[in-house]
């Protein structure tokens, strides 16, 4: 594919009605959302949402039943390669039995490169990884986060346009999760439009600029933080109070409002509680439930107020119910 004739408003990825069934059960049921050029979108859901269909789907390992998908406004083709593509899928897909610098060459061929090119990018991708020292090694024997890094490493040898990341950090220690961060932002600095699927809720926060939520097949929400927070929950913010109780218990007019506000109740103590519930307009209203409380006779020692983070958004779109799939 030549894309050097294609504009830069050109959505990197469209992805239209898409529709996939096996058997009875519906795995996307129109599924439709965009990446754009130089874009990093996070695509998250529950167990069985569907994440995983639409990713065989884009890297066409599966063939959707509807729908349409377009890479840089032409549609994506059944068979054959495309160069501008590049997949890491979850599980590892690199040779334990080869070196790190025989994985490079293999995956680098079967992009169709060879000869000066082939190994200017296999000296790019140990450097990339930090793994020049480690190249004569077989991969059996590096830990979890150095097969993370060559199997990245390996996905984007033919230096893709847009790349697909399932779940790049699963399984690593903190500091290789660093380093992967790392090589992902070098290559959004290049250019490369990036599609993460992850269910780490601070990688989706700390990593991508605009989010995709699907679940039961279906986009939920799509947009920024910021955007999803507020069609969320709104203006409402947590807030937490650490009570005092001077008789060790809460008195009976205080008692009927705080359960108006809906608060559940820990008790740290006999005359220590912790009190939690989700307030809208706390600039106006938690000034008045702090002077009843006063008024009451109950000493308040702490006060925090938390901002819904997107784990909260997550499970406000998604439900809190376990999914076992």
């Amino acid at each position: 594919m030549d894309i050097s004739r294609f504009s830069d408003e050109i959505p990197a990825l469209e992805v239209r009605n898409l529709r996939k069934r096996f058997g009875r059960q519906i795995a996307l049921d129109g599924v439709h959302f965009e990446l754009q050029q130089g874009e990093r979108l996070g695509l998250l859901g529950p167990n069985g949402a569907g994440k995983t269909t639409l990713v065989r789907c884009l890297a066409r390992r599966i063939r959707a039943d509807e729908g349409e998908i377009q890479i840089l406004g032409a549609p994506l083709a059944p068979g054959g390669t495309l160069s501008v593509l590049g997949v890491v899928p979850q599980e590892l897909a690199i040779y334990e039995d080869l070196t790190a610098k025989q994985n490079l060459k293999f995956f680098g061929k079967i992009h169709g490169m060879s000869g000066r090119r082939l190994r200017e990018r296999v000296h790019w991708a140990l450097d990339w990884t930090g793994l020049s020292d480690r190249s004569g090694q077989l991969v059996r024997y590096f830990s979890g986060g150095m097969k993370r890094r060559i199997n990245l490493a390996c996905g984007v040898m033919h230096a893709p346009k847009i790349l697909l990341l399932d779940e790049p950090t699963v399984g690593v220690d903190p500091q290789s999760r660093e380093r992967i961060y790392t090589m992902i932002d070098s290559l959004s600095a290049e250019g490369c439009s990036v599609l993460l699927t992850t269910h780490h809720m601070e990688e989706a926060e700390g990593q991508c600029e605009r989010l995709v939520i699907l679940d039961r097949g279906q986009i939920v929400a799509d947009g920024t933080i910021d955007v999803l927070t507020d069609q969320a929950v709104g203006s409402s913010r947590y807030v937490r109070l650490r009570i005092h109780l001077q008789s060790g218990c809460i008195p009976g007019d205080l008692l009927s409002s705080l359960e108006r506000w809906e608060m559940e109740m820990i008790s740290e103590s006999d005359r220590e509680k912790i009190a939690t519930m989700r307030m809208h307009e706390v600039a106006k209203n938690l000034p008045n439930l702090l002077e009843e409380i006063h008024r009451s006779g109950v000493l308040v020692t702490d006060v925090e107020v938390q901002s819904p983070s997107l784990h909260d958004v997550f499970l406000e779109l998604t439900g809190a119910q376990l999914r076992d799939v």
